[in-house]
């Protein structure tokens, strides 16, 4: 399952992705994954959850950013929710075709794999891509 979590800055984005956080860790199914530029989360999602700073790795291009991803799951199968936040900050590229592509392969990543992802984006709803308008929450 995927879900988007997409905003202007400043509307509340990472607060409600902060939450979905501390709920996942909660039920304890699993194992929780948060990924993000910087280490801005380091106190305000719970310990149990690994936090991971992106920004050590470079990250850069999809490519690169579908083998982190697929990297850290086959090192873990436990995971059960994955974690995104300020996904622009994350990658280079923000041509629509690219950035729909990618988040498609996500989706059917999430599915195959039976994890979820929740990714938040500064970005405006109105300016959603079609393909992408079914993840929005």
């Amino acid at each position: 399952m995927l879900k988007i979590i997409m905003g202007l800055k400043g509307s509340g984005k990472t607060k409600e992705l902060v939450g979905l956080v501390c709920k996942a860790v909660s039920e304890g199914e699993g194992d929780v994954i948060v990924i993000e530029k910087d280490r801005k989360l380091t106190y305000d999602i719970p310990y149990q959850a690994r936090l991971i700073d992106a920004g050590s790795y470079d990250v850069g291009t999809y490519e690169f950013f579908k083998g982190f991803i697929s990297g850290i799951h086959a090192g873990n199968y436990d995971i059960t929710h994955f974690f995104i936040d300020n996904f622009y900050k994350l990658v280079n590229d923000r041509d629509e075709a690219n950035v729909v592509a990618f988040i498609l392969w996500l989706a059917d990543y999430a599915e195959r794999e039976k994890i979820e992802f929740v990714i938040s984006m500064s970005s405006d709803r109105e300016k959603c891509p079609e393909e992408l308008k079914q993840y929005l929450i």
